[in-house]
């Protein structure tokens, strides 16, 4: 380990008797550097401190990262397997789990075929592990029902970047570059807090002058000091976006030279965007007209642009329009594949990235290939050593692997790293599938709440007792280290599923001695595929301060700039969509007058699995809230503090109301951070875009009655 150890300059860092090991916080994407404290004789974990040389965040931690270190010897860590006995968990061994995983996968599969097991997935995991999901299901499984708590996440971005690019990698430009933006166009990202060591960047670039656009239904501490904010209406993104793209075209503010070289249907997009009027869009978005055209001049005359965007443009059923139409302001101001310049989504889980690339989407295989394209099923079937005729068809969305569950199709799931019993919409519905199922399986290392519906739990290692890669917002491939060895019986999720995979008979598949051999295998598999990351190695990640993808050899330096000649489509050209506005799948009504959204607090990280844990975070936020209008309360009688039940047509809840002129007076916000009674996603509506099958956690119609 002793390789792993930071080098000079952070002596200062630690205690004698300590060590500081370099890695990265386990949550968001922005993968923040880190080193942490181990005690040397007893190898403990004792604490956490910033690594100020790592060039993306220099040093910025936020409240998750200081306490990440906190859940590595958590006191309520799964250290054994449990098998549920009447109803209880009971400790067991790790033969007794797997005999029972490996009687109920042979019978549920000699009874109703291959596809009755399924796997769910997860992004909090390296680049190995989430490629090894993949193999999993379709060698170790045989199954095509495969699919991944990202389709919550970032599905809607990787579906308007393929639209529109031909390539989905999160960011086109390096992060460090933002110091030297002149415009950031924010829209759906409260990023000061989901994203908070990367604000660092934008106060930064305004020190020189750059101006921020934030669109956003609330008026959040990133949007507070926007020159413009961008007040729309929840679910109302691509319109907002069409009147956006008719300005930047009536005032010239186009570059035309770059469109007509670099860019397909502008002509098409030109005339579908004519009737996005400022008073138009105004009158759809509830923004002002006044604040709409300010937006578009600062925008279109600004020499180096951003376009940047997160979950609340992405989690809507027209999420992927939301994407292409935003990205399309990037492409006219001519702004994709040059410096400090781009377009850019706030990657939610810590691999979003890289996660999403190699094998555990529905419809994908290794490096970003098509499950339906032959030639691509020939290449990984050679990688894995299988028949191309033995790889498994493509399945169905997260979510709709729940519909198949209910149809009796899936009778068996495996769900690793993941909690979709808090993260999943429409939540009884969920909830509904677990107990159907005749046999649930868990990896994870805390019982979080789709663990307690298992029937059984493995435990699993965390971040920090395992190593690999991950790659985090900006597309570059990143180190995680080992720091110490995995506590109790627990261990990293390539061993667990290569220990289920043997006991299927596919054992010589899965002969890995260590997450290296794993990387060795998946730098093949991604060879050659839109997202190559065979010129990678863990030494020139060491050596480079990561390797951006797509890096095709060794001598290859990376791509931190993507789009800088062709875009990823067949001609190399950039396409312009033309979107139609259309509503949201469910609005208000005058039964349900209001519009629920949800997102996230700085305290917290997704389904709080681990956040809820850490006991200084729960003090600073212990429980959801509804935050209204005090005008929004008052014709309900309500105070700040007081109990309102929120009531959707899927459910309802009882919260505590947070009163804040921040939100628009039509607008409740719940954080959605905890589970069981307190899970918002009890409410939200699952109503699924077309292309990236992603749920409409972002918008659906609300009605509130105080609580007595």
């Amino acid at each position: 380990m002793s390789q792993y150890i930071a080098k000079e300059g952070v002596k200062n860092l630690h205690k004698p008797g300590e060590e500081l090991i370099t890695t990265h916080c386990c949550y968001c994407g922005m993968q923040c550097g880190m080193h942490i404290r181990v005690n040397k004789k007893s190898g403990q974990v004792v604490g956490v401190e910033p690594r100020y040389d790592w060039p993306v965040t220099k040093g910025k931690m936020c409240p998750k990262g200081v306490t990440a270190y906190q859940t590595i010897e958590h006191e309520e860590r799964i250290l054994t397997p449990l098998i549920k006995k009447n109803g209880e968990f009971v400790k067991a061994s790790w033969n007794e789990a797997l005999d029972l995983i490996e009687k109920n996968y042979k019978r549920l599969q000699a009874e109703s075929g291959k596809d009755a097991l399924s796997v769910f997935g997860g992004v909090s995991m390296t680049n190995e592990k989430c490629y090894l999901v993949g193999k999993y299901a379709r060698v170790g499984l045989g199954t095509r029902f495969i699919d991944y708590n990202g389709r919550f996440c970032m599905s809607s971005a990787a579906g308007g970047f393929l639209k529109t690019l031909g390539i989905d990698r999160g960011s086109t430009l390096p992060w460090p570059e933002l110091e030297h933006t002149d415009c950031f166009f924010i829209a759906g990202s409260n990023t000061a807090e989901c994203h908070p060591t990367s604000i660092q960047w934008l106060w930064k670039a305004k020190d020189k002058g750059a101006k921020l656009i934030v669109a956003d239904p609330r008026e959040t501490p990133t949007a507070r000091v926007a020159d413009v904010h961008l007040d729309l209406k929840p679910g109302t993104d691509s319109a907002l976006a069409n009147g956006m793209l008719h300005l930047l075209i009536k005032n010239n503010y186009v570059d035309h030279e770059y469109v007509k070289k670099r860019c397909n249907n502008f002509e098409e997009l030109k005339k579908a965007v004519e009737k996005f009027t400022p008073d138009h869009t105004a009158s759809i978005t509830g923004v002002s007209v006044e604040k709409i055209l300010k937006a578009a001049h600062i925008f279109g005359l600004s020499p180096r642009s951003v376009v940047m965007f997160a979950r609340g443009v992405e989690q809507q059923s027209k999420g992927v329009d939301n994407v292409s139409l935003y990205t399309s302001m990037a492409l006219l101001r001519g702004q994709i594949g040059k410096f400090a310049s781009g377009v850019a989504t706030f990657t939610g889980q810590g691999n979003g990235q890289g996660g999403r690339e190699h094998g555990q989407k529905a419809d994908l295989l290794p490096g970003y290939r098509k499950l339906t394209d032959p030639d691509a099923v020939k290449y990984i079937s050679n990688v894995w050593g299988i028949e191309p005729e033995e790889m498994p068809k493509p399945g169905v969305s997260a979510y709709e692997m729940f519909d198949e569950i209910q149809k009796g199709t899936i009778r068996a799931m495996h769900v690793v790293c993941s909690n979709p019993a808090v993260s999943a919409p429409n939540l009884e519905h969920i909830w509904n599938g677990f107990r159907k199922l005749d046999f649930l399986v868990v990896s994870d290392f805390f019982l979080s709440e789709t663990a307690q519906f298992a029937d059984v739990v493995l435990p699993a290692a965390t971040w920090a007792e395992d190593e690999g890669t991950t790659t985090n917002l900006e597309g570059r491939v990143i180190r995680i280290r080992k720091v110490r060895e995995p506590l109790g019986e627990s261990k990293p999720d390539w061993e667990i599923l290569s220990l289920i995979a043997k006991r299927m008979g596919k054992g010589k598949h899965f002969n890995y001695k260590n997450a290296g051999e794993i990387f060795e295998e998946f730098r093949l598999a991604s060879k050659g595929g839109k997202a190559d990351y065979y010129g990678i190695t863990w030494d020139r990640i060491d050596k480079e301060s990561g390797v951006f993808w797509p890096c095709p050899s060794e001598d290859h330096p990376g791509t931190p700039t993507m789009f800088t000649e062709k875009f990823g489509t067949p001609d190399g050209k950039a396409n312009l969509p033309s979107v139609a506005w259309k509503e949201a799948g469910e609005i208000p009504t005058k039964e349900y007058p209001l519009f629920l959204t949800t997102g996230r607090v700085v305290f917290h990280y997704l389904s709080g699995a681990q956040t809820r844990r850490v006991k200084f975070l729960m003090e600073q936020c212990p429980e959801p809230y509804a935050e209204m209008h005090p005008a929004l309360a008052s014709k309900y009688g309500l105070e700040d503090g007081d109990l309102v039940k929120l009531i959707t047509p899927r459910s309802h809840m009882i919260v505590k109301t947070k009163l804040t002129k921040a939100t628009r007076r039509d607008t409740v916000f719940v954080p959605y951070h905890w589970g069981k009674e307190l899970a918002v996603n009890q409410l939200t509506n699952p109503c699924l875009d077309p292309i990236s099958r992603m749920p409409e956690f972002k918008v659906c119609a609300l009605k509130l009655e105080k609580h007595h």
